[in-house]
């Protein structure tokens, strides 16, 4: 038990052997699971609930620390120093103290690499192609209390060349034959948009030299609109709006001169402003309340009673709904009531089915993961995953509806 936050963040530190929140060896994080162990009671249940859970979140990172070790050994030709290393130089870092050390920055290179590409999937691969780069390029790295920015600046470029492997570009939704898509302009279409789960944000705690994630620069709104931008204006935004990286540090990451890293960034801005809403209290505040807590209650409660009247009390009258990748969206209340009174209606031949829904949290928002039991069936299956959006009136303005295969990223089963 700490008696404030500044304590359990020291106490972290210390743990670590004074490495400002580096990390420690292999050896280090066995001996600290030993610990947790050792610390184990079974009651009170809080307690021993709080234990368990430590320890797990140890054991998982060991478990990441040796995947990361088994692949970066397999780049090795030789486990053995070949040539003399003179005394005054630093000792190399063997495959399991560099996954240890690189493993401690891996919440944080996962984040940035989701800010340049959209796309939970990808930057989990990209966090690894980040990992075995550095590994390959271990000769360049200057020591410990650099790790953070060298692993930023490799990351950065891996995130480049996948943008040009792949040339993804926004494009606008497009009308389905026969379906009422509502009277507003079609939205952005970004097929390879996905969610980011809160719980895997990097806390203070765990980086304890990182900067603190803002809120605002994961939001979906802000997600879309920085994939509007050519690959290059936009690493230059995230180094320098989200990491607060100066612009000597952003052109040396970028091999671009201070000059250039300005130009791009006064180019990104205003395309950036151009794709927000055009308030700014319309898509970012502190965090969601407690009222809008529960209106989602209220909206997962009525979707489960298939009270169709009461999901469209909550919504706005201008609300927007997308699901990407597929094709379906609709701009205003009464096109997107009109496509849910199909399936929320029993007596109809496109019924769905009867659902149950578990709240989740993603990209700062509130979001529901809701599951279906079709008609004949018994199971309650993984459906979609609704992430949220309110306006400034606490009416959902925005509704973006993901595929179910990121459930279990989000703790949440892919069956009830």
């Amino acid at each position: 038990m700490y008696c404030s936050a500044a304590c359990r963040q020291k106490a972290y530190r210390e743990r670590q052997g004074g490495g400002g929140g580096v990390g420690v060896g292999v050896d280090g994080l066995i001996k600290e699971i030993g610990r947790q162990v050792e610390e184990l009671v079974p009651q009170p249940p809080s307690v021993f609930y709080s234990g368990v859970t430590e320890l797990s979140s140890s054991v998982a990172r060991l478990r990441r620390v040796a995947r990361t070790a088994r692949d970066t050994a397999q780049e090795s030709v030789t486990h053995v120093p070949v040539t003399e290393v003179p005394a005054t130089a630093e000792v190399p870092l063997d495959e399991g103290d560099f996954a240890a050390l690189v493993e401690s920055h891996r919440r944080e290179i996962q984040v940035h690499c989701y800010h340049m590409t959209g796309s939970y999937d990808d930057a989990e691969d990209l966090v690894q192609e980040t990992f075995l780069r550095a590994w390959r390029a271990r000769d360049t790295f200057q020591g410990r209390a650099g790790a953070r920015t060298w692993l930023y600046r490799i990351a950065t470029n891996a995130c480049l060349d996948f943008q040009r492997r792949t040339a993804r570009r926004p494009k606008r939704y497009e009308p389905l034959p026969g379906m009422n898509h509502g009277a507003g302009e079609p939205p952005a279409r970004i097929t390879w948009l996905q969610p980011y789960p809160d719980d895997e944000l990097p806390s203070a705690e765990e980086q304890p030299e990182a900067a603190a994630v803002s809120r605002e620069t994961l939001e979906l709104v802000f997600l879309a609109a920085v994939q509007h931008l050519p690959p290059r204006q936009r690493a230059v935004l995230v180094l320098r709006d989200v990491l607060g990286l100066t612009a000597v540090e952003t052109g040396e990451a970028l091999d671009m001169t201070v000059a250039s890293v300005n130009s791009a960034l006064q180019r990104a801005r205003p395309t950036l402003r151009d794709r927000l809403p055009g308030r700014r209290a319309d898509w970012t505040a502190d965090g969601p309340t407690e009222h809008q807590r529960t209106l989602v209650k209220r909206y997962m409660a009525a979707a489960e009673r298939l009270d169709l009247s009461e999901v469209a009390a909550l919504l706005s009258e201008d609300v927007t709904l997308t699901m990407p990748p597929n094709p379906f969206w609709f701009t205003g209340r009464d096109a997107l009531v009109e496509f849910l009174s199909v399936s929320l209606d029993a007596n109809s031949p496109m019924f769905l089915g009867h659902w149950r829904h578990l709240p989740a949290r993603a990209n700062g928002q509130l979001a529901a993961g809701g599951y279906v039991r079709r008609p004949g069936t018994t199971v309650y299956r993984a459906q979609v995953l609704d992430v949220l959006r309110f306006d400034a009136d606490d009416r959902i303005v925005e509704i973006t509806s993901f595929e179910p295969h990121l459930f279990p990223a989000f703790g949440l089963p892919l069956r009830l």
